[in-house]
């Protein structure tokens, strides 16, 4: 309280004793205390939060970058893994490999000239291939074979020193060396130049003809100066907004403790004519040397990098016999995070000064102009008590000023109690008309939450639909894209087992015409897929056309499907209105819906097509396609599914059919409504606009309606 009081003296210019006396003063310390309080307790908890909160945030990022840089290294040497694979089994490969025993000089180097044409198709440094001997001669080679299992092949990580680069390719020799540079608060290197190179390498054994491994094929890159892998890794995990402004993420690869690969910049600003290049051979400081190289720990703190500080990961790495050989290393400059930091104080200070500031001026001036009407009061109730009828008047308040009306209410008491029980009578009818109101009001609510929380219900369940659409859209051109490759492969070594067989090949004829005929299943399935997660690249233009003659088409192409089935096609065709659609993939969706009215009906039954214009308020805008079947109808439990992608009932079906004609209805503005009765049959009613509505945004269910009823639908 000493503290308050003189604060207080010096900020007004008067003596305690004083304020002591004076209400008002009291009342302006009462209510700026607790807001002083309030204020720099604030301010220690901002603090606070900020050094331990927001601390283990950035080093929680930056261990959760560094896990992603360790994976992407991991990946890199799966992906040298399959690419050796891939060209293991390629045509030309193969075809040369076969002859490599009839003809070794000439047919090795026909495949060193494919290999070489290879390495720079796949971006490697060296690819090549070995014999069993070369192999086994080979001292870094001898470290992976014991490695190789099940004939699969190895990958890891191996240092080299120029001699033995020289060995693969003379000109990695060249591309390895780096210059050291000498770097703050790191040892003096004890040599200038960096000669050795760390390979990212992989094996793969090539198993001839009697099922035995007698050659190698061996590929991989040269880390040194390969800024690929940092620069990936730092647009990955350092994009554009995930740092403060003029922070700077990096990623490097290290060989023992000297940056082999990196993407720390020699001048973080450049100015006038500097270039900010990149500090290639720089050495990482004594410290994170001594945890991370020598005693093989993890190292998630803060570290000196090159000539500043950043919020480091860095994490050892381990060749193929499991001896530490470098560092890989991801991280963020910290001079913004901390520049922040003051400034988020300083700001919050400047806020806490003004606002006391205020604070007071306003409670000062309040506390006097309160005391004034509350001393007359007291007055008046003294006077009242003593049995004098005054009143207390005007007060010189505002109205609405809460002591005007206690004035007020206070003159008017001794007349008001005269009718206090004709108020108390009043009051009680009004509360339970405003009962009676508030009843009605709620109830009123209640059957408007109730109807809300049925539109909530429905419309989670739209984006619940949504998101299995996207990431199932996702995933189709991902399992697409990684079929079509294989299927390939399996496409052309059975012709060519045809072709090596010559007339021996028909003995297993059969067999290899079931295997072709399902590749191209394969193939029918992917195009499928391709279409569903990415109909943009299936659009196709639209045209105005007339429907009848692209229902007789369609007719055209179904009664081939269904000509040895008992099916009868019945046709109301009386739609006149053009529309603009895209010709082949209407007779798609209509193909579609008939093909499946017919297989509803096991094949035997009758399907109505009828078309009639859409008229809206007297005007046509469109027309409407109706296909229905006396089949045996849709369960209202399934209804709900029909459109959702690989769902099916029929053991040969893909699920596709279905999802693929509402993308495409959808795309032109379309609607289609399904209604259906169990036992009765199913009617797919499509509606078609006379200009495609291609700019509308629609959900993926807007449009559907869905019907457990042939007379009951509904909202889409």
């Amino acid at each position: 309280m000493k503290t308050s009081t003189s604060w207080f003296s010096r900020l007004f210019g008067v003596n305690w004793q004083q304020v002591q006396a004076k209400v008002r003063y009291r009342i302006l310390i009462l209510t700026l205390l607790p807001i002083l309080l309030t204020l720099v307790s604030l301010v220690f908890i901002t603090i606070y939060w900020n050094i331990s909160y927001t601390g283990k945030q950035l080093f929680m990022k930056v261990k959760a970058d560094l896990t992603v840089a360790n994976n992407t290294l991991v990946a890199v040497q799966n992906t040298q893994e399959k690419q050796l694979e891939l060209v293991q089994a390629s045509w030309e490969f193969q075809n040369d490999f076969r002859n490599i025993d009839r003809n070794s000089k000439a047919t090795r180097k026909q495949i060193e000239q494919f290999l070489a044409e290879k390495r720079q198709t796949l971006n490697l440094d060296f690819l090549r291939l070995v014999t069993v001997a070369e192999a086994a001669a080979d001292p870094d080679l001898r470290l992976m074979l014991p490695q190789i299992s099940d004939n699969a092949a190895t990958s890891g990580l191996m240092v080299l020193a120029p001699t033995r680069l020289a060995r693969i390719n003379p000109a990695l020799v060249d591309t390895a060396a780096i210059d050291l540079v000498e770097t703050p608060r790191s040892q003096k290197p004890d040599k200038t130049v960096e000669t050795r190179g760390m390979l990212s390498r992989s094996l793969l054994p090539i198993v001839d003809a009697d099922g035995e491994v007698s050659w190698y094929l061996d590929g991989g890159i040269l880390l040194n100066r390969d800024m690929r892998i940092v620069d990936h890794i730092r647009d990955l995990v350092y994009d554009k907004g995930t740092l403060p402004e003029r922070s700077i993420g990096t990623v490097t690869i290290f060989l023992d403790n000297t940056r082999i690969s990196t993407n720390v910049p020699l001048h973080f600003f450049p100015q006038d004519n500097q270039s900010r290049g990149r500090a290639l051979g720089s050495l990482v400081s004594e410290e994170v040397k001594q945890k991370v190289l020598v005693q093989g720990q993890l190292w998630v703190d803060r570290a000196f990098v090159f000539n500043d500080w950043f919020i480091s990961a860095y994490a050892p790495l381990e060749d193929i016999r499991g001896q530490r050989i470098g560092m890989i290393y991801t991280g963020f400059s910290e001079s913004p995070f901390i520049h922040n930091y003051l400034l988020n104080i300083i700001e919050l200070g400047t806020i806490l000064m003004l606002v006391l500031l205020v604070s007071g001026l306003l409670v000062y001036r309040g506390a006097y102009s309160l005391l004034q009407p509350i001393e007359r009061i007291h007055h008046v109730v003294k006077a009242v008590q003593s049995g004098r009828n005054l009143r207390i008047g005007s007060l010189g308040l505002e109205r609405e000023n809460e002591l005007s009306n206690l004035a007020e209410q206070f003159d008017r008491m001794l007349d008001l109690l005269q009718r206090r029980n004709a108020q108390i009578q009043s009051a009680a009818e009004q509360l339970e008309v405003k009962v009676e109101e508030r009843t009605r009001s709620l109830q009123e609510k209640t059957d408007e939450l109730q109807r809300n929380v049925a539109l909530l219900n429905e419309t989670r369940q739209q984006l619940v639909t949504n998101e299995k659409l996207t990431a199932l859209g996702e995933l189709t051109a991902g399992i697409a894209h990684e079929i079509n490759n294989p299927t390939a492969v399996i496409l052309g070594n059975m012709e060519l087992l045809k072709y090596e067989l010559g007339d021996q090949a028909q003995d297993v004829e059969e067999e290899i015409d079931i295997v072709i005929q399902q590749v191209g299943r394969i193939s029918t399935i992917i195009r499928s897929l391709l279409q569903y997660s990415r109909p943009g690249e299936f659009n196709a233009p639209l045209e105005m056309h007339q429907l009848t003659p692209i229902i007789e088409e369609m007719l055209v192409l179904v009664r081939h499907s269904i000509e040895k089935q008992q099916v009868v096609l019945n046709q109301e065709l009386n739609a006149s209105y053009p529309i603009q659609v895209n010709r082949p993939q209407l007779l798609q969706v209509l193909i579609n819906l008939v093909v499946n009215a017919a297989h509803a009906m096991d094949g035997q039954g009758r399907i109505w097509i009828r078309t009639y214009d859409w008229v809206v308020a007297g005007e046509p805008i469109g027309v409407k396609i109706e296909v229905e079947d006396e089949g045996k109808g849709i369960p209202e439990e399934q209804l709900g599914r029909i459109f959702d992608p690989f769902y099916t009932t029929r053991k040969d079906g893909t699920g596709l059919g279905l999802s693929l004609s509402y993308g495409i209805i959808k795309r032109i503005g379309g609607t289609i409504d399904v209604t259906s009765t169990l036992g009765k049959g199913t009617i797919f009613t499509i509606g078609l606009y006379h200009k495609a509505k291609e700019d509308q945004i629609n959900l993926p269910y807007e449009g559907l309606h869905f019907s457990g009823g042939v007379d009951k639908k509904m909202p889409g």
